[in-house]
């Protein structure tokens, strides 16, 4: 097994002067980015990083996070990338659960760095090029032999639910990911990926992330999402792909300036985290003429993308979202681990090379999240006699009003056929008489205003009447983790604590 610089070895020899990455001006060959990488693994030893010692990066998206990432990888280190979002008492949690040996910090996020020590302050001019904290040290031409099995790297879930778990991936689970990324979407060294998700989550590294550079393409990384900014770098840039959390295509589609700008290059972009809306594919293919949008399916147990929808499949197996990579089986089955039958609900569950072997210094964690070699993802799904996959609900986002079980997704479906909504969430809140009510929680489209009882009457038409809301809460925004999933366990804290309950 080798480390990910040995693609880039690769390609810096057949073609030193093929373009590697773009991001904020910056143009990097896959020959100056070989010698970054490998320069900047030379420094990581020079410090006394050792195989196996994890290396955190506290980062937003720039040259010098994926520089670091090789880097750490050609030294033998673990690579811990961290949310940047989260407060300083959570970072020094992850930092202290995983053992990290150093940290890498962007100098405007330090405050979210609290204590912890040693680390390696990165300034703009460095975010620009790794070689500014690599300066003096030796080009490190081989690092550690690796196996299958050694780590590459640590992700912290997002802790919907819990104290945030540690992922392990090892080599074997991203290789294989790679893999069936390039065979599914059929990566080539003409790819140009936009990677505009934050780079310390799977849909943005993995989906398919540095995949692309394996296939000897371009990635082109936007520090931040901006909508002008993601159409106007499309455009100029003559992108291929990209992935996007479900707000950002949101955002992207309802942006004004939209029509103005070419974008006939993008072949596709992946989109997925929640069940995608009609009217949201069609608005898709209504921008990219000659982009198709991949709906997808997966986890940061699983390195992201397990299913992606086919091409020409996307009308006639609308709601879905697609069929199994290569390399990854799909069960569904019940409570008790026993496999159901095409068309019955039931806990989606995983098998193949790229799944996580578990969870960091978790060992009860771990055990609780297989059935033998099949892993719990936790998510509620069907699988269609094509083996396509749909997805119902999260066990946790089931609603029980009444003795009746009720999945939110079920009924955001319908709140989205109003013209007024923009986003939806449906969470339970305690109820006396009913155990939980159903409580719909919406975005509106800009100037339009909505009544309780217009939404009761619109659900009433395509619901049972158990299953129809019975309280409207209209927010500027749902609160969504990094891969765009809402929140629902925030909504309902939030609604509780507020008296909504």
């Amino acid at each position: 097994m080798v480390a990910l610089t040995s693609a880039i070895r690769f390609h810096a020899r057949q073609a030193p002067q093929r373009e590697a990455l773009v991001c904020g001006g910056e143009r990097v060959t896959y020959g100056a980015l070989w010698e970054r990488s490998a320069r900047l693994a030379g420094m990581l030893t020079a410090r006394g990083t050792a195989k196996g010692d994890v290396v955190a990066v506290l980062m937003k998206n720039s040259t010098a996070f994926i520089e670091i990432a090789l880097a750490a990888s050609h030294a033998g280190a673990v690579l811990l990338p961290i949310n940047f979002r989260l407060a300083a008492e959570e970072v020094e949690y992850i930092l202290g659960h995983a053992g990290a040996k150093l940290l890498f910090v962007d100098e405007e996020l330090l405050p979210a760095a609290g204590r912890f020590e040693p680390r390696v302050v990165v300034d703009a001019k460095a975010q620009q090029d790794s070689g500014v904290l690599a300066r003096g040290a030796a080009l490190l031409e081989h690092g550690p032999a690796l196996a299958s099995t050694d780590l590459f790297r640590l992700m912290y879930t997002s802790g919907t639910t819990d104290r945030p778990k540690g992922v392990i991936h090892t080599y074997n689970n991203y290789y294989w990911k790679c893999l069936d990324h390039i065979a599914a979407l059929q990566l080539t060294a003409r790819d140009r990926l936009l990677v505009v998700g934050p780079l310390y989550h799977v849909g943005a590294f993995d989906l398919p992330g540095l995949a692309v550079l394996i296939a000897g393409g371009t990635l082109c990384v936007l520090r931040e999402f901006d909508p002008e900014a993601v159409l106007e770098t499309i455009a100029r840039e003559r992108l291929t792909g990209s992935w996007m959390a479900p707000v950002m295509l949101n955002r992207l589609l309802a942006h004004p300036g939209r029509e103005r700008f070419e974008l006939s290059s993008l072949r596709w972009l992946i989109g997925g985290g929640e069940r995608t809306p009609e009217q949201r594919i069609r608005e898709f293919t209504g921008l990219f003429r000659h982009g198709r949008y991949v709906d997808a399916y997966g986890l940061t147990e699983s390195c992201a993308g397990d299913t992606l929808m086919e091409p020409g499949m996307e009308l006639a197996k609308i709601g879905s979202v697609g069929r199994a990579v290569p390399h990854v089986d799909i069960e569904i089955r019940d409570d008790a681990g026993r496999a159901l039958p095409a068309g019955e609900p039931g806990e989606i569950c995983l098998r193949g090379p790229k799944i996580t072997p578990g969870y960091w210094r978790e060992p009860a964690k771990t055990s609780a999240s297989f059935f033998g070699e099949w892993f719990r993802t936790g998510d509620i799904g069907v699988l269609d006699a094509d083996e396509f996959l749909t997805l119902t609900d999260r066990k946790k986002d089931m609603i029980i009003s009444g003795g009746e079980n009720i999945a939110s997704s079920e009924v955001e479906r319908v709140l989205y056929g109003l013209e007024q909504v923009s986003e939806a969430a449906v969470i339970g809140l305690p109820d006396e008489r009913w155990g939980e009510r159903v409580v719909a929680v919406v975005v509106l489209r800009p100037g339009a205003s909505l009544a309780a009882e217009a939404l009761a009457a619109h659900c009433r038409a395509h619901l049972a009447g158990f299953k129809v809301p019975k309280q409207l809460v209209v927010r500027e925004a749902l609160p969504r983790n990094p891969s765009g999933k809402v929140l629902k366990r925030t909504l309902r804290d939030e609604l509780a604590g507020s008296g909504a309950a």
